[in-house]
């Protein structure tokens, strides 16, 4: 089978690069989706937006390489487009609260069209040939959705109140197009993917449960902690009073310190982290350090990121090469009851969700003691110090901003405005 990748060359803001190059589960999406197609794929071609595709005569895979998709979805869609032996675009029904609930915002990848939504993934069974593409059919793949909860709001606090829940999707599916994606790519439609996967198994299969049973037993250890649901890669140090929970992976040379508390994370090559750090179903960036007591709730570091010592981020997105300094404290939920909006593109978005925390790109650096409001992002390559007129962000913050652009003896001007969301 060839594939065909046609390049989206738009930038995802704050990172200022293509999708493509950004990390879903501590992968390049590029790599990501090169491993998934690998089993199926011989041969690949890369095109820009709007060139003419060349002609072939065996199967042929074309996608838009800002897609996200599991190995999962993937092989529901090809399963099914090869049997019905037909051109085949990749749909989904309108019904599916996946896709209605989170995927659709803040993007137009995925489209209505008819009774059904489409995105640029296809398939052709003789060969892509322009006569072959006019006779492309839809296809709905089911993401077969699970309502999962994540997060308590008190009745006292908002309208919205109560369990939050994600739809997750088993077979996951998203157009990057903003930042958001990135994170739901990570976490709702990643490690909580991964997670409803492993539930399902152990009620549908007997052998698979039994096998985590003994595995437990042999090991001494509590289920979520064998080795059957924490995956640990090859030279790691684990100190006996840190607790690991699966469903884990931990990649090769890391430390996890005494005290430190892991519960469904993906964790990187040559990660340390130090005594007492914090983290929930998040993804933590090969060569990523963080100092003692640093928590992170459903947040992805991307690769040699650090969060220094006493840092709380919940449900945020932190570029590579980035430092989030001591005491910094994103927010997740916005007290004045308004729906949280970003940019996309040149306009604030509402991103239909409760609670968000903030993103900031890469090569960073953020001094100590800021706290940033929800939904705000940093541009990549800004340094910002906390001063007693900018401690609290209200504002995304451009490049042009930064703190590198000032010289010690240059009055300093104010570059935030009242908050006017």
């Amino acid at each position: 089978m060839i594939k065909f990748i046609i390049k989206v060359t738009s930038h995802i803001s704050p990172f200022n690069e293509p999708a493509r190059e950004l990390r879903i589960l501590d992968k390049p999406l590029w790599l990501h989706h090169r491993d998934i197609l690998a089993p199926y794929c011989h041969r690949e071609q890369e095109y820009r937006a709007g060139d003419q595709l060349d002609t072939t005569t065996e199967e042929t895979i074309v996608y838009k390489d800002n897609l996200f998709f599991d190995d999962a979805l993937f092989e529901a869609f090809i399963n099914a487009a090869t049997a019905r032996k037909t051109p085949s675009q990749i749909a989904f029904k309108k019904d599916d609260k996946a896709i209605v609930s989170h995927a659709l915002p803040l993007q137009s990848g995925i489209r209505a069209q008819g009774d059904v939504y489409v995105a640029d993934l296809f398939y052709f069974p003789r060969g892509y040939s322009a006569l072959e593409a006019e006779k492309v059919e839809p296809l709905a793949v089911d993401t077969l959705p699970r309502e999962i909860g994540y997060y308590h709001i008190p009745t006292y606090m908002a309208s919205e109140k109560g369990d939050l829940v994600y739809q997750v999707p088993q077979r996951s599916f998203l157009s990057i197009e903003n930042w958001v994606h990135i994170f739901l790519a990570n976490t709702a439609f990643g490690i909580y993917s991964r997670g409803v996967r492993i539930e399902n198994k152990l009620d549908t299969s007997l052998p698979f449960m039994l096998k985590i049973f003994v595995r437990s037993l042999l090991e001494r250890k509590q289920f979520l902690e064998s080795s059957a649901m924490v995956q640990v890669g090859k030279n790691c140090q684990i100190d006996p009073a840190a607790i690991v929970q699966g469903p884990t992976i931990i990649g090769d040379n890391v430390t996890i310190g005494a005290g430190s508390v892991v519960n469904a994370c993906v964790i990187g090559d040559n990660v340390n982290i130090s005594q007492g750090c914090q983290l929930m179903v998040s993804v933590v960036g090969s060569g990523s350090f963080l100092p003692f007591r640093a928590s992170l709730f459903m947040t992805t570091l991307m690769e040699n990121a650090m969060v220094a010592q006493n840092a709380c981020l919940q449900m945020c997105v932190i570029g590579r090469n980035t430092f989030i300094g001591a005491g910094n404290t994103f927010t997740d939920f916005n007290l004045l009851n308004k729906p949280i909006r970003t940019r996309h593109g040149n306009a604030l978005e509402d991103v239909r969700q409760p609670v968000l925390g903030g993103c900031v790109g890469h090569n960073c650096r953020i001094g100590s003691g800021h706290i940033i409001f929800p939904a705000r992002t940093i541009e990549s390559d800004v340094v910002l110090f906390a001063k007693d007129d900018r401690q609290i962000i209200r504002k995304n913050v451009r490049y042009e901003d930064s703190d590198h652009h000032r010289y010690p003896n240059q009055q300093h001007v104010p570059l935030y405005h009242p908050y006017d969301d």
